[in-house]
């Protein structure tokens, strides 16, 4: 009942959320803007998602190795894609983890390692994000020029970040009862792990760029959406306001972001003194092109052979 219950609240958040941000869009003005062009730039856009779950394959390999589940390209790929689908979904924007633990505990790796993995992969991705919205600020502060706005970037990038920094430092301590709870126990061998691997010297420059490039193509998605809509929107102005937007959208308060990153988006651009309503557009449609790769994983997944071992399970327990 209580899972039934949160579901149906991020439902009611994402719908109560794109209404108010849908207010703020001509639908058939959008429409009216594609031409042949157009087809073009969201081609791209899907192609640079497809190279962005493949770099972000890339960090998991790494991670998953020192958490003890070794994964090959090909079916961390496979595992990526799918979880792609799932988090298209799944009621929240990271549902897909959940997806991906369970294929490589299935696959072998054991849940502990698979949630080690996904956890600290997840964990890495969102201190770099942290990371370079706060490499950004200076020319944030010159765009944005709106004070709520700034005290918001602030707020939203520095919790991130001491979140960051802390589940990094929580791994550095030795203390010994960390090891006598099972909350601590879990969540303090993740950040050990995650230290390990940030500060290698071999494997950390990796994961540093690696973590770096895949927010570095989400901003190169949305500017491929701008130029399907030829809006009057720079790609410096697009560095600076989707990091933050794509943090925001991290929240576990919607279904795969939706409504919570249409909001963010119109309230990023109207902050830095664009038109709101374009950044609405640009978010649809950068919503959009993550349904399309969702679609072709969840085609991946249905031929996939862990499905086919899911349905046979089922049915040897009706049996």
């Amino acid at each position: 009942m209580r899972r039934i219950l949160l579901s149906t609240a991020k439902i009611v958040i994402s719908a109560a959320l794109l209404y108010l941000a849908l207010r703020k869009v001509n639908l058939s003005e959008l429409f009216s803007r594609f031409t042949v062009s157009s087809l073009f730039w969201i081609g791209m856009a899907i192609a640079v998602t497809f190279l962005q779950i493949f770099v972000g394959v890339l960090r998991w390999r790494e991670v998953s190795a020192a958490c003890g589940a070794p994964l090959g390209i090909g079916r961390a790929m496979r595992y990526n894609v799918i979880g792609s689908f799932f988090n298209q979904t799944l009621p929240s924007a990271i549902g897909g983890d959940a997806v991906r633990l369970w294929l490589v505990a299935r696959a072998g790796a054991g849940w502990r390692a698979a949630t080690y993995s996904i956890f600290v992969d997840r964990a890495i991705g969102l201190v770099a994000l942290a990371i370079l919205i706060v490499a950004s600020l200076p020319w944030s502060y010159t765009l944005i020029t709106d004070p709520h706005g700034r005290s918001a970037l602030l707020l939203v990038d520095f919790a991130a970040l001491a979140g960051g920094i802390g589940f990094l430092i929580f791994g550095a301590l030795k203390w010994s009862w960390l090891k006598t709870w099972w909350a601590t126990h879990h969540i303090h061998a993740c950040a050990v792990i995650a230290n390990r691997v940030i500060f290698n010297r071999t494997r950390g420059p990796v994961i540093a760029i690696l973590s770096l490039l895949v927010h570095v193509l989400a901003v190169v998605i949305a500017w491929c959406v701008v130029q399907s809509i030829a809006a009057p929107v720079s790609f410096a102005q697009v560095f600076l306001l989707v990091p933050p937007v794509m943090l925001i959208t991290l929240m576990p308060i919607s279904i795969a972001g939706w409504g919570v990153r249409e909001a963010s988006m119109g309230l990023a651009f109207g902050f830095a003194g664009l038109a709101a309503n374009e950044g609405v557009n640009v978010s649809l449609l950068f919503g959009a092109v993550s349904f399309m790769v969702g679609a072709f994983g969840g085609l991946v997944w249905i031929l996939s052979a862990e499905k086919a071992a899911q349905g046979s399970a089922s049915i040897g327990e009706r049996e």
